[in-house]
Parts: C-alpha cells; sequence; structure tokens
C-alpha cells in the first residue's frame, strides 16, 4: 500500500532566518505553543534573556554580598577609614576627597565613591531600586493600558473621544520633560490621594510617574486592537447569545489581547528602567541615601577625572540590562507575530 508523503512545516521568521530545520509532527499545534518553539529558537533572544535573569539574580543577592562580603551596608560612610590593598594601607577616602578606586577584593570591590560608600554595594542595592521600579511600573502601565485600550476601543463614541484625548495630551509631552516636571512637583510636595499620603522621598512616586507617562504607548496598540477585534465572528455570536459589554470584555476581548501585552511588557520594562536612570541622574528619581543606577551615574560625574568607575559602572550595568531587555523584547515580539506564517509542504 502507497503511504502518504510525510507532512513538514517550515517556520518563516525568526527560526527561518536562522537555519533552524524543519519541524515534523507540528500539525495541531496551538499558538503559545508554536510561539514557544519560535523564541526558543531564537538563541540570541534567550541569552539575553538569561542574562537579564543573572542580573536580576545578581541584585537580588545584594544582601549577601554586603553582610558576608563587604562586611558593609550601602548607607555606611567610611571617609576616615583606611583599607589593606596587597599589603599597603590606603585611604578610603584621601584628605583631598579623591575616593579609593576598585580593589578587586572583598571590601570597596568596586572602590568607594565620595562618601566613602562601597560602590559595589551600592551597585547592587542600586539595582534593586531601578529594577523593582522599572517592572513595578511596567505592571501599573500595563493595566492603565489594558483598561483604557478596552474601554475606548470596545466603546468607541463619547467614551473613545474623552480617553483618546487625554491620551493625546499625556502623548504631546517629551517622556523626560513630562516625567521631570511631574517629578519635581511631587518630590516637593509628596502625593495625597484621598486618606492615602505618599512621602515625595517614597519610590512610589517614580513608580507612578513613570507609569503614567508610558501608558499612550501601549494604550494606542491595544486600543487599535480591540476596534478590530469587537467587528469579529465570535464577538457577534457572544451578543447573540445574550452577553452584556463586561463579559464580552472579559471573556471574549481580553484573552484575545494576551500576545499582545506578552509582546510589550519586556519592552515596558527596559523604558521604565531607562526613565527611572533619567530621573535618578536629574535629581527627582529616588532621593538620597537610597541609590539607583541613575543615582549613582549623577554622583559619579562630579567625580569623572579623579574616580571614573563611578560612572561608568552603572552606566554599564544600566546599558546591559536595557540592551538585555529590548533584544529579549524583540524575540518576544517575533515569537508572537502573526505575520510569520507556516508553509505546509509536500
Amino acid at each position: 500500500m502507497a503511504t502518504e508523503p510525510a507532512t513538514e512545516f517550515a517556520l518563516e521568521g525568526p527560526s527561518a532566518l536562522q537555519g533552524e530545520p524543519r519541524r515534523r509532527g507540528t500539525a495541531g499545534m496551538g499558538p503559545w505553543r508554536l510561539a514557544f518553539r519560535r523564541l526558543r529558537s531564537n538563541r540570541v533572544a534567550v541569552v539575553f534573556g538569561f542574562v537579564f535573569v543573572v542580573l536580576v539574580a545578581v541584585c537580588l543577592a545584594a544582601p549577601l554580598w554586603a553582610d558576608h562580603v563587604a562586611h558593609t551596608d550601602p548607607y555606611k560612610n567610611h571617609l576616615t577609614d583606611t583599607v589593606i590593598v596587597d599589603g599597603e594601607k590606603k585611604d578610603v577616602v584621601t584628605p583631598d576627597g579623591i575616593p579609593i578606586g576598585p580593589t578587586w577584593q572583598g571590601e570597596f570591590f568596586l572602590g568607594a565613591d565620595g562618601n566613602g560608600r562601597d560602590t559595589m554595594v551600592r551597585l547592587l542595592y542600586g539595582g534593586r531600586n531601578s529594577l523593582l521600579i522599572g517592572v513595578a511600573a511596567a505592571l501599573i502601565t500595563t493595566f492603565l493600558s489594558i483598561v483604557v485600550g478596552v474601554l475606548a476601543g470596545f466603546f468607541r463614541g463619547f467614551t473613545d473621544t474623552v480617553l483618546s484625548r487625554t491620551m493625546d495630551v499625556i502623548w504631546a509631552f517629551p517622556v523626560v520633560l513630562l516625567g521631570v516636571a511631574l517629578g519635581t512637583a511631587l518630590t516637593l510636595s509628596g502625593l495625597q490621594i484621598g486618606p492615602v499620603d505618599i512621602s515625595g522621598r517614597s519610590k512610589l512616586i517614580p513608580i507612578l510617574i513613570i507609569a503614567i507617562v508610558y501608558v499612550p504607548y501601549m494604550a494606542r496598540p491595544i486600543r487599535g486592537q480591540v476596534l478590530s477585534l469587537r467587528e469579529k465572528e465570535f464577538v457577534e455570536a457572544a451578543r447573540a447569545q445574550g452577553a452584556g459589554s463586561l463579559r464580552i470584555m472579559l471573556s471574549e476581548i481580553l484573552p484575545n489581547l494576551s500576545s499582545t501585552v506578552i509582546v510589550f511588557f519586556p519592552l515596558m520594562v527596559a523604558n521604565a528602567i531607562l526613565l527611572e536612570a533619567a530621573l535618578g541622574f536629574l535629581g527627582v528619581g529616588v532621593q538620597p541615601p537610597e541609590a539607583s543606577w541613575g543615582t549613582m551615574i549623577g554622583d559619579g560625574v562630579k567625580h569623572i577625572l579623579s574616580g571614573p568607575h563611578l560612572a561608568i559602572v552603572p552606566g554599564v550595568m544600566l546599558v546591559v540590562t536595557v540592551l538585555a531587555l529590548n533584544i529579549f523584547g524583540d524575540g518576544v515580539r517575533d515569537a508572537f507575530d502573526p505575520r510569520a506564517k507556516i508553509h505546509l509542504e509536500h
């Protein structure tokens, strides 16, 4: 008996570009599993995703380094202390104010800042703050963008006009300029929302600022997708069965936005970390004595001639983190890209 020729699927998109061999037995594979296969085959994106995970793990281990290796904390000054380097006693900060450079040993591994604080310890704790603010702001941005985008796209009319024009106002301002303006006002006066009083020194201030200024960048694409989804047959079928607007939005619209949200989220985290660094550099982000990569770069600029490592080290960490997130985010986008078609070949 003659047998059927083997059925083969060839992926177009990132997998094909990287020369992935054709896969057999993918018939009936769901979109999520197929997207995961595409992402897994994109080795560059996977490697940079792993780099980001390592950076997060290293920053989370900051207390271990501070307690068991550096034997200090990110706030303690060592202006009058000395340290033994290669058998020689050196001042942590010289009498003329020049901080010690990297010692490549447990204490002051990357040197000290102008106040005699351990740079390595502050780098790790600053990374925790930068990552916390970036992820928290991205989560709030995602939630607000979904709410605004779904309401504007589903109800259209007056609701769409009000929400879209509000987004246009925020969109009209440069992100950094709007962030600095809001940061300056809220850092000085704090924020009171009903019974909740948020201090101007709280990390919630930069989190809320970053979350709000990036809402239009995510809400507008979501709105456009909802406008398309609301005209689909499965939404009309739900209406015909008597489903209300809330049920349709929750059970029909939102599940179809999941891939879009997943694609946007790592890119939002990268943008939030970058904006936090800009606000910290300008003095309206994380407030002293707390540290972030942005505040460390700002402090390091003051010692750029005597201690260039103070600005270079947090700058490198910031660049690597944002680069890793952007490349991984591009890989996720390519994996979920609906234009990456599957061809059936015999």
